[in-house]
């Protein structure tokens, strides 16, 4: 009876170990990547992952036209397709700025505000299996995960995952970095051909995993059907090592590509040139004033307080100094400006 009992013990515990030994090789490197999660500030969070981040099987699938099929896909990844979600989302608006200068040895750099009422911020440092290492940033509230949802308990870490998929703003190993903005109007944008289709945030993380030029960047973004996130016209800042500096806009479903080194929340673009400018808004003329100044040549402490002077109170929930040739990233949280969280890539 004795043996018989430990015989099925042995039997159980070796089941036991079989299937936890499966589910680490089917989701080790989204676990890993969950408990990385660690609290640097307040509503303010950083994640490192390693792996296959489920990419490229999400284009190949034809991507997701809008926020609540990004959602079905991300939750199918995550779940590895054993739980179907009910999903909605709901439209928001935020605003930012952006700003991209050359220092004195020639190294770019780019400082960025995102602007919205509040923010959950994680920062993502992903090194995925194909496609080049990069450090992403999104706001979790986006996700629509509750009122009170922080990424502290294991569940609530895995779900931040999902960042694996969106971003709002970043820089890759190549040094090409780019920002999301609102463009200043209802515009929306909805492409419709053969191609695989991208909402905003999900097409600055395709781009962020392959593009190492501003010139790849607007290659990609042509062979892909744009579909805009939040039900609003959105304008993307980006910027390289070379120092090319441009806004991509959309105007009547097609791409415009505008040279400049100041972004605010208003079209750049010669078709729809300053839809969108508040009269109480300077941003855009102070950033392009310091420019002129400066003939495009600043140190660090300059970039930082030309791209701190057009923040806002109280929505500024974030601001980066990047420095493109160098691939770091400083992260000013909540407008606490002498508190910066520097990370870099280890581009290994």
């Amino acid at each position: 009876m004795k043996k018989t009992i430990k015989i099925i013990l042995i039997s159980l515990l070796s089941l036991i170990i079989l299937a936890g030994v499966l589910i680490y090789l089917t989701l080790g490197d989204l676990v890993s990547g969950a408990l990385s999660v660690k609290k640097i500030d307040d509503r303010f969070y950083y994640m490192e992952f390693r792996g296959d981040d489920g990419f490229d099987d999400f284009i190949a699938s034809g991507g997701a036209k809008d926020a609540n099929q990004l959602v079905e896909k991300i939750t199918n990844f995550l779940s590895k397709g054993h739980y179907k979600p009910n999903a909605q989302t709901d439209p928001m608006k935020f605003g930012c700025a952006a700003f991209t200068v050359k220092n004195n040895v020639g190294e770019v750099l780019m400082g960025r505000n995102f602007d919205y009422n509040s923010s959950n911020t994680i920062v993502l440092h992903a090194v995925p299996k194909r496609g080049y290492e990069y450090i992403s940033t999104f706001n979790l509230e986006f996700f629509g995960f509750g009122d009170d949802y922080m990424p502290e308990d294991f569940v609530s870490k895995y779900k931040a995952l999902s960042v694996l998929f969106v971003a709002l703003d970043g820089v890759n190993e190549k040094g090409f970095a780019i920002a999301d903005l609102l463009a200043g109007d209802g515009e929306e944008t909805h492409q419709n051909t053969p191609l695989p289709d991208l909402t905003t945030t999900a097409a600055i993380a395709y781009l962020l995993k392959n593009a190492a030029t501003v010139n790849e960047a607007i290659n990609l973004l042509n062979n892909i059907d744009m579909h805009s996130d939040i039900g609003l016209a959105h304008h993307y800042a980006m910027s390289d090592t070379t120092g090319q500096s441009v806004v991509i806009e959309y105007v009547d479903n097609k791409m415009k590509v505008t040279p400049t080194p100041a972004v605010t929340n208003h079209y750049l673009c010669p078709k729809k040139l300053n839809v969108g400018l508040l009269e109480t808004d300077h941003r855009y003329d102070q950033l392009c004033d310091r420019y002129e100044a400066a003939h495009g040549i600043m140190d660090d402490n300059q970039l930082f307080e030309s791209i701190k002077s057009v923040a806002q109170y109280p929505t500024t929930q974030y601001t980066m100094v990047i420095n493109l040739t160098k691939k770091s990233v400083t992260y000013y949280s909540q407008r606490k400006f002498d508190e910066g969280h520097k990370f870099e890539l280890q581009i290994n």
